[in-house]
């Protein structure tokens, strides 16, 4: 099959062979866009390839204006159909990739080759807009080679090198300017903003937690695996069960809905909070929300500095940035496991804790009403958490649908939930039972990765608990989902749910791990993570604190220079050594000139090896040369060995310089 291959590359002319590389070029940059534009899109370019290949191998002419321009319309009213706008992000790709796969079919002069690729580099930026890991950016620097290879075979008038020689070279251009690159990346300075993006990306449909909370919301975000944020812990890290995520708290149910309460404190009222035991530093790397979240480990200690976007703290502890998080963010945080919250003997604004809608769920407020018989708070709190874990309800990701009365229906009937629903009918019989409740949103757990050391929380880990007052104890965290699954906030939702593995991939070794592909799912997530801090996140202000490392350091910027004026008068000698030294068969063919210059021959300055040989066999022809037999069949024979040297594809060079050496002592 190889063989067959290699003689049909073989087979075909120098052209198809060019066309057929740059539309590989241009397959590489189009491929990444697949998954974000609409399929109609994908499969329109696709059958543009197709077609353009099937020409390029037929050898059968273009198709005239008259075809494609009607084509070229519907495309662009598909895409005004499609967004509304032909102008935007998103819009604006999907003009371009269209843009690229036609101009494939319209080819005709050399200008239109260069006009693809340069349009092929502009549209791998566009990557950028939707992915940008480092998988993303090994693809685009294998495409610019690609492309530089298909660039290059268009520059030889000749004979054009091997195929795998061309992609050589255009990998060497790429390894050549990242030196350069990685240079300006670190020392250059730059704008304030994201890497990559655009000033609308941030509202762009960003999945992750909202300010309210319903039956579905966070079942809906269990099935992603996208990371929220990362942690990297400078203190020993607390047990899996306390790492809880503190984010937004709602209080205020319209029997539905659960929503901010947003009224803060009384006047003059404060918030007491008191710290106990150790503090936990940590380190979040916060992935861009278009919110203003923020997430630290429950309880914070104080805010986070954020560099141009200040942090504020509402009454009920939750962290906020003054504008949305557009771009990835890196913030200190202390906190305290242990705390006391608002533990006086009165509860300032108990009524905003208390508050049930009228006409909903009738039957969750009896029985809440009826808990308080039971006198002591903690045990009114008891019997709900033993009914969760005694009866028969159950934890899962698809929960029934529920109508009007949703906590009844829950309670009562379907008895299957995620943790909204417990959190939600726990709050709801907390109230009902004279018991100040509300509901916190945000994450529980994370997966530690050996390797790096950094704990990664993604949006599968999104969960829903519950706060109840009591006086002289203040706010207490109480998670019902712990009553009903345990393993969820011991282990993680893999270990609660064992048959709805987000990946489906559960007994392949994934959960196990110390497996070996959990080692390299580990190492594949620090190399990813590693990308994200340095490269992604890496901030002005990191460039200034890099910077001023160096100027304070040892190796300072003086020291610096001095090194790299050293190592270029190094590469300069060392140039100059290899120039003098040159090519062998250079040096043999300026011999030869030199024996047939004295001999009244001399080499015109622009003539060439082949035109030289041409000459000489012309004058022994006319007789009128003064050379002998054996030694114009000698000197012609050199000439054309040096000719397909030089400008057809190299052999080795050894083999060359013995061979023309005997021609030249022939000659001689």
């Amino acid at each position: 099959m190889r063989a067959r291959a290699a003689g049909l590359v073989q087979s075909l002319s120098r052209d198809k062979a060019d066309t057929l590389l740059l539309l590989a070029g241009a397959l590489t940059v189009l491929a990444p866009h697949a998954g974000h534009l609409p399929p109609w899109v994908s499969a329109l370019c696709a059958a543009t390839l197709a077609w353009r290949t099937v020409i390029t191998l037929r050898g059968t002419r273009l198709p005239p204006p008259i075809l494609l321009l009607p084509l070229a319309m519907a495309a662009v009213g598909g895409v005004f159909l499609t967004y509304r706008t032909v102008l935007g992000r998103d819009a604006g790709v999907a003009m371009l990739v269209l843009l690229v796969a036609f101009k494939m079919l319209e080819m005709r002069a050399r200008r239109d080759l260069f006009v693809v690729i340069f349009l092929c580099f502009f549209l791998l930026l566009t990557t950028f807009f939707y992915a940008q890991g480092i998988g993303s950016a090994l693809m685009m620097a294998a495409s610019i080679a690609l492309l530089f290879g298909a660039q290059l075979s268009f520059q030889f008038t000749g004979a054009a090198p091997p195929l795998r020689r061309r992609l050589w070279l255009g990998t060497r251009v790429v390894l050549l300017a990242a030196p350069l690159a990685v240079t300006l990346f670190f020392l250059f300075p730059r704008l304030q903003g994201p890497l990559w993006g655009m000033p609308g990306d941030a509202r762009s449909g960003r999945t992750g937690l909202s300010n309210s909370m319903a039956p579905g919301n966070m079942s809906s975000l269990a099935l992603s695996q996208d990371t929220a944020f990362t942690v990297r812990f400078i203190d020993p890290a607390p047990p899996q069960e306390q790492l809880y995520w503190r984010g937004v708290v709602l209080g205020a149910f319209d029997g539905r809905t659960w929503v901010q309460v947003g009224a803060g404190l009384p006047p003059g009222a404060t918030i007491d909070v008191a710290m106990r035991g150790r503090a936990v530093r940590h380190q979040v790397t916060l992935e861009p929300t278009g919110r203003h979240w923020l997430f630290v480990l429950d309880l914070p200690a104080g805010l986070p500095r954020l560099d141009g976007n200040p942090a504020a703290m509402s009454p009920e502890i939750e962290l906020t940035a003054a504008a949305p998080i557009e771009q990835r963010m890196r913030y200190d945080a202390v906190s305290h496991p242990g705390y006391s919250l608002q533990a006086g003997v009165e509860l300032p604004g108990a009524e905003l804790w208390l508050a049930l809608p009228d006409g909903f769920n009738p039957r969750a407020l009896a029985d809440g009403a009826a808990l308080r018989r039971l006198g002591d708070p903690i045990r009114r709190i008891n019997t709900v958490l033993r009914r969760f874990h005694d009866e028969a309800y159950s934890y899962t990701l698809e929960p029934p649908l529920l109508g009007r009365h949703s906590v009844d229906e829950f309670l009562y009937q379907t008895r299957a939930g995620f943790c909204e629903h417990y959190a939600s009918a726990f709050v709801v019989l907390m109230r009902a039972a004279g018991v100040p409740a509300r509901v916190v949103t945000g994450y529980q757990g994370g997966e530690a990765n050996p390797v790096d050391g950094y704990l990664t929380v993604r949006q599968s880990d999104a969960h829903a608990w519950a706060e109840v007052w009591l006086a002289g104890r203040g706010w207490l965290r109480v998670d019902p989902t712990a009553a009903v699954a345990p393993e969820r906030v011991r282990r993680g939702l893999a270990s609660a749910l064992p048959g709805a593995n987000p990946f489906g991939i559960g007994g392949f070794g994934f959960d196990d791990t110390g497996s070996l592909l959990s080692q390299l799912r580990f190492r594949v997530g620090a190399l990813n993570n590693g990308w994200n801090q340095w490269v992604l996140n890496y901030t002005p202000e990191r460039r200034h604190g890099v910077i001023e490392s160096i100027k304070s350091g040892a190796l300072n910027l003086r020291t610096f220079a001095a090194l790299a004026a050293v190592a270029l008068l190094v590469w300069l000698a060392h140039a100059r050594r290899a120039r003098r030294r040159g090519d062998p068969v250079d040096a043999l063919y300026l011999a030869l000139c030199l024996q047939l210059g004295r001999m009244g021959l001399a080499r015109g300055a622009d003539e060439g090896p082949n035109a030289y040989r041409a000459r000489l066999a012309t004058l022994a022809q006319l007789g009128t040369s003064p050379l002998a037999a054996p030694q114009t069949q000698a000197a012609t024979e050199f000439l054309r060995l040096y000719s397909a040297y030089r400008y057809g594809p190299r052999p080795s060079a050894a083999g060359l310089v013995a061979t023309l050496t005997n021609l030249l002592t022939k000659f001689r």
